[in-house]
């Protein structure tokens, strides 16, 4: 049993990655300053461009990157573990990466995720999106082992795929981390429902920081930070889109009630579906 103070961080990125950095720092100092020790930012924390010119123009490695350089040092001097939800990373070849940054209390860097799923998707209100022509997608599902909880690593779209956090609570994680940048369209219908769900089923906390309002490039997003409990219960959600920092207090032995109640993950069985042909259905019916 381990309990600390997890933050979720909401912001609104510009196109400016400096900018952000400043606005990343004051926040996360904030949170710090609340008691967290535990801090995550959302999805594309370094900058929202549609631009792709633009966006390949401020890309850096990895090494060079300004977010993770600061994410790195904020975390050693706070001694906090801070993740950052996902930033552009350059990579070879010309692709860029949609990466999340898990940074431990000494500004080591703990681990990585690149973004599996590929936001590629055509709304009813005229937006369409295309993130598989400018990311490279990941390949691995990642779960850091953290000396307060096991954390499940994801990005935004990812939370449309339960099949993923189902094989990271498999593999012992307490904690399920959605940072994204929700579009204000599916957030109002999906947001809520779809994290309090990936915490039912998996008897799993779940930490959402998110974007939030109408940014630089012209997209709005949705906001709504939330922390969930096991139990699907909201414990902290973030007021509209403004940027902000919510906390909450995690206990991590509820997750081994949670399960104990509803022992899903020990009763989950293999199986096999067959989609029955017509002409069967019909014999079936003579």
């Amino acid at each position: 049993m381990t309990v600390f103070v997890a933050a979720a961080v909401q912001m609104r990125s510009s196109t400016d990655v400096a900018e952000n950095v400043a606005a990343m720092e004051a926040l996360v100092r904030d949170a710090a300053g609340c008691g967290a020790t535990y801090v995550q930012t959302p999805e594309m924390t370094g900058a929202l461009m549609r631009d792709r010119a633009a966006l390949r123009a401020a890309l850096r490695p990895e090494v060079d990157d300004l977010v993770a350089r600061k994410a790195g040092s904020l975390a050693s001097e706070l001694g906090i573990t801070l993740h950052v939800g996902s930033t552009a990373i350059a990579l070879e070849g010309g692709k860029v990466a949609n990466r999340a940054l898990l940074f431990g209390p000494g500004g080591e860097r703990i681990s990585t995720y690149d973004k599996i799923h590929m936001f590629d998707v055509d709304l009813d209100n005229g937006e369409s999106w295309r993130e598989s022509a400018t990311y490279e997608p990941g390949e691995r599902s990642i779960v850091a082992e953290l000396p307060f909880a096991r954390l499940g690593l994801a990005v935004c779209y990812d939370l449309r795929f339960p099949h993923l956090f189902r094989a990271q609570a498999l593999a012992g994680a307490e904690i399920l981390s959605v940072p994204a940048a929700f579009t204000r369209q599916t957030g109002e219908a999906h947001w809520h429902v779809l994290l309090r769900a990936r915490a039912v089923e998996n008897g799993a906390f779940v930490v959402a920081a998110a974007q939030g309002g109408r940014h630089a490039d012209g997209r709005e997003t949705y906001g709504h930070s939330l922390i969930v409990d096991p139990w699907g219960r909201i414990l902290a959600e973030a007021d509209g889109d403004a940027p902000g920092v919510i906390t909450a207090t995690i206990d991590t032995a509820q997750v081994a009630e949670a399960r104990a109640k509803i022992p899903n993950l020990k009763n989950t069985r293999d199986f096999t579906v067959h989609v029955t042909p017509a002409a069967e259905q019909a014999q079936a019916a003579e």
